[in-house]
């Protein structure tokens, strides 16, 4: 009887390899990078809600050994009834508003801060493409939010690439706009 076949072939290890080294060369996890020795430093804990993004931003912020000194989780909160159910976004905000809009961006980052009890939360929601948009709402049409006991702001942004570049635009612009409130604490 043969025996099982133990590790990985050098085949795939060195495929591990090239793949972790292609993570650190990311620009969105140099931001993270650089969010997380911030939050450490200041004592300061993070949660996300997000949209459009799908956990794009929670993983850039979990590539980076030791995000749990500081990020508490977050919500995707694709549907609008998870917006209502997972951060209490009131219905008739989604109502008036829509789910993408400064609104909806705000009650978002209030309720995943509020659901984690975090120091400050980000959201993110828009229409990141290539469908959904309108003459009022085009598509790359963007919402980043940041909430915390100091209260809410909400960023406007109208990306003009396609899904995926619009999707990592919105991502870096929540963690840039983390990183410029936890530095203004």
């Amino acid at each position: 009887m043969a025996s099982p076949k133990r590790g990985c072939s050098s085949r795939r290890l060195h495929r591990r390899r090239r793949s972790t080294s292609r993570v650190a060369d990311d620009p969105l996890v140099s931001l993270a990078e650089r969010l997380q020795a911030t939050c450490i430093a200041s004592a300061t804990t993070v949660a996300l809600a997000e949209s459009c993004t799908g956990g794009l931003v929670a993983a850039a912020l979990t590539a980076i050994p030791g995000s749990s000194g500081y990020f508490l989780g977050g919500v995707v909160s694709y549907a609008d009834d998870a917006k209502r159910d997972l951060l209490d976004v009131d219905p008739a905000v989604l109502a008036a508003y829509g789910a993408v809009s400064a609104q909806v961006a705000r009650a978002m980052a209030e309720g995943a801060r509020a659901r984690f009890r975090a120091s400050v939360a980000a959201s993110v929601t828009g229409i990141a493409g290539p469908d959904g948009g309108s003459a009022e709402k085009p598509v790359g049409l963007t919402y980043v939010g940041v909430a915390d006991d100091e209260g809410a702001d909400v960023r406007r942004f109208v990306w003009s690439g396609d899904r995926s570049a619009n999707r990592l635009d919105s991502a870096v612009a929540a963690i840039e706009l983390l990183l410029e409130r936890v530095s203004s604490r």
